[in-house]
């Protein structure tokens, strides 16, 4: 892909690998074009080292908290063998990226793929590096590089024990070819991948010196607030700009596309202030009578629908369920949910005839370039996108940058001027990327034993997919919707094996759009297949842990990290007077994972979560304070979600606007968590998002143990968890 190709934001996406895996034939250019010259001498496209021995390390993915950035340094630093005390990072631009042949690869973070689909590359630019640099060295000995060695940024001649520096022979390795071949290290070699270090990115943030989008400031900078049609699918009919053109502050009062309406000012909060005032008639458009009932029952009858796609099968779920002994069913509901990101979305563009250029935090630096040059008519050779740290991503800053395309927009009516969108928490939550809705029943047959002989799971409602990227639904088929229900693959397998199963898909597609929240389908899959699992034991008259592991002979590594979670906390012996227990299990994002919840109900019916015990499988762990760290923060998202989040649709529009309506968890509703990493090798597994997944039916399997009452809907605040 040439610098000037001209690019659409479909292609750009699919280049960058938003749906799948990247293959990056590896191939690093010294000193290729679009590289500052100070940043001289580069060793390759992921290594800069400087004459005073500093490294710095390039990371393509984007670091919204999750740990991305200090675990790739991680890696490459590893291979590089320099001093970690030295090393810093940057990030890459996609407009360098597009340039250099996609040299960086993938700039897309989400998935829990941040680490896992780049790992085998950046620990390759690390490792050629190395081998560059000693080249260099042995050069200017005159002697094989085979002779020498590397360690903390320091060439070591075995023979003559004369040493270097990274710093002394930075310039002539930059010359050099690239190796062919490279060879990488085994992990269970590492020194400084696989080890708890700090975050490069922590004194940044505690000392007020990282910037994100929301604090960006530039030269003449102006500031603008927006406002979209509250309605899914409508339009703006009117607004009176001379109503708020002269209030302080106001520079300019725009029409964004068919559906928004901004005011540019001197500073946000004087723009925001005459958007309140601002008079604007919407056209509603054919969505106007939208509600969660209207939709509810639109997912119902999709229940029983004789037209279903099928995620998994084996042998025949209908005729072993009808001949069973015994027959258990249960209807469960998932809500739409909001991201709700800390930092809310933003942007900075500057927009001209020849030129834009974009700032904000995006989960993927190429499709923000892609809606850049669309937004702006330009190709994207003339664009550039400067990624900043993201104030919480979750998801809603990957596939989707609307609020780019909408900076861009006012940006272009007021050329050459800097002007900085950032959306109101209302905004926020009014037009969001929302976790999708979906109903399931699930159907179980027994056998005289006890034994499970069939089941048939029945998925209604909608599809992310289908909502983003529609060219990619084939044959009706959304296969994101069945994560964590798969026979088989690294992405979400099924941990049971059951002889006659079903699990299908009737597709509901309601007007509210979809979006990858973080953990996606995996959330309300896990919670569908793990309570109904302790519903059967029930019904089977059988301990959960039993009954789980009678299905799981064939799944060792989702039984692993089962038995992990039930041997520390004590499943064979009772818990303390008045705390009860509930298991889950599942996988996803390439990782096994298990939890065990303890909770106490009182007699007025207020939950109290007191621990939760996780085990994580993720094949091989990078940083093991990063993944305790993930496991106890995928806790906070998960169980906000289980207990508070829901938005609800009333006339078109979200219901809920704000924190008040909208509550995550509190400190006082978090529980202990204890991590448990088993890293069994083989494999690279994600850890931001899959034990989001065990949150919920960890608890819910747990409030079930001290009230007798089975929950299946969210969230918990709508229910009387008196016990019975």
């Amino acid at each position: 892909m040439s610098a000037t190709a001209e690019l659409s934001r479909r292609s750009l996406l699919a280049a960058s690998g938003a749906l799948g895996t990247f293959s990056l034939g590896f191939h690093v250019p010294a000193l290729a074009q679009n590289v500052p010259a100070a940043m001289s001498p580069e060793i390759n496209a992921w290594v800069v080292v400087k004459p005073d021995d500093s490294v710095v390390i390039r990371i393509a993915r984007s670091e919204m908290g999750q740990g991305s950035l200090t675990g790739l340094a991680q890696l490459v630093a590893e291979e590089l063998e320099c001093d970690w005390a030295k090393v810093t990072t940057e990030y890459p631009t996609p407009g360098q990226n597009l340039a250099r042949n996609r040299v960086w690869g993938n700039f897309s973070t989400g998935g829990s793929r941040g680490i896992r689909e780049s790992q085998d590359y950046v620990r390759k630019g690390g490792a050629a590096a190395r081998q560059m640099l000693i080249q260099a060295a042995a050069n200017g000995w005159r002697v094989p590089a085979s002779a020498c060695r590397a360690e903390a940024s320091v060439i070591t001649h075995g023979p003559t024990g004369r040493t270097t520096t990274y710093g002394a022979v930075a310039e002539a390795a930059s010359r050099l070819p690239a190796p062919a071949d490279v060879a990488l290290k085994d992990p269970k070699d590492w020194k400084i991948a696989g080890k708890p270090l700090p975050r490069l990115d922590t004194a940044e943030k505690l000392n007020g010196k990282q910037i994100y989008g929301t604090d960006l400031s530039l030269p003449g900078m102006l500031n603008a607030a927006i406002r979209d049609c509250p309605v899914f699918g409508g339009k703006v009919r009117s607004f009176d700009a001379a109503a708020v053109e002269n209030m302080p502050g106001v520079r300019r009062v725009v029409q964004v596309g068919e559906t928004a309406v901004a005011v540019v000012a001197d500073t946000w909060w004087r723009a925001k202030t005459a958007l309140d005032a601002l008079p604007v008639t919407w056209d509603e458009g054919p969505n106007a009578h939208l509600s969660s009932a209207s939709i509810a029952e639109m997912l119902r009858a999709g229940l029983d629908a004789p037209e279903a796609v099928v995620g998994n099968s084996a042998g025949d779920a209908r005729a072993a369920i009808a001949g069973a002994a015994k027959r258990v069913e249960a209807v469960y509901a998932y809500p739409f949910q909001n991201h709700a990101t800390m930092e809310t979305m933003n942007a900075t563009a500057r927009w001209t005839p020849e030129r834009c250029e974009v700032w904000t935090p995006t989960q993927n630096g190429e499709a923000a370039l892609a809606a850049t040059s669309e937004a702006a008519g330009l190709p994207a050779s003339r664009c550039e996108v400067y990624k900043l740290h993201l104030g919480g991503g979750f998801g809603r800053r990957g596939a989707v940058h609307d609020w780019v395309r909408q900076a861009v927009a006012i940006a272009r009516q007021i050329p050459g001027t800097p002007v900085k969108l950032i959306w109101s928490r209302e905004e926020d939550m009014l037009h969001g990327r929302y976790h999708p809705v979906t109903q399931c029943k699930l159907v179980g047959g027994l056998d005289e034993q006890g034994k499970l002989i069939g089941l048939h799971m029945r998925i209604s409602g909608q599809s992310i997919v289908a909502g983003i990227f529609p060219e990619n639904i084939r044959d009706g088929r959304d296969p994101a919707v069945f994560q964590g229900l798969n026979p088989g693959g690294a992405e979400a397998a099924f941990g049971y094996t059951i002889p006659n199963l079903l699990i299908d898909h009737a597709m509901r597609n309601p007007p509210v759009p979809p979006g990858f929240w973080r953990g996606v389908n995996l959330n309300q899959n896990a919670i569908y297949v793990e309570c109904f699992m302790d519903e059967l034991a029930q019904a089977a008259g059988k301990d959960p842990l039993e009954f789980r592991r009678a299905l799981m002979a064939d799944h060792p590594r989702h039984l692993a990290v089962l038995n992990a979670v039930a041997e520390r906390v004590g499943w064979s012996t009772p818990p303390r007077e008045g705390v009860h227990r509930g298991l889950c299990q599942t996988m996803g994002f390439g990782s096994y994972v298990a939890a065990c919840a303890e909770v106490s109900v009182s007699d007025d019916g207020t939950l109290t979560i007191h621990r939760i015990v996780a085990a994580t499988d993720p094949g091989h762990a990078v940083n093991p304070q990063q993944i305790e760290a993930q496991v106890e923060g995928s806790f906070v998202y998960g169980l906000s979600a289980a207990l508070h989040g829901e938005c609800t649709i009333a006339n078109g529009r979200v219901e809920q606007e704000n924190f008040d309506s909208y509550p995550v968890l509190r400190m006082d509703e978090m529980p202990a968590v204890e991590t448990i990493i088993l890293p069994s090798g083989g494999f690279w597994g994600g850890v931001g998002e899959p034990t989001i997944a065990v949150a919920a039916p960890a608890v819910l399997n747990a409030i079930y143990a001290a009230t007798g009452k089975r929950v299946r809907s969210l969230p918990l605040r709508h229910h009387d968890l008196r016990r019975t």
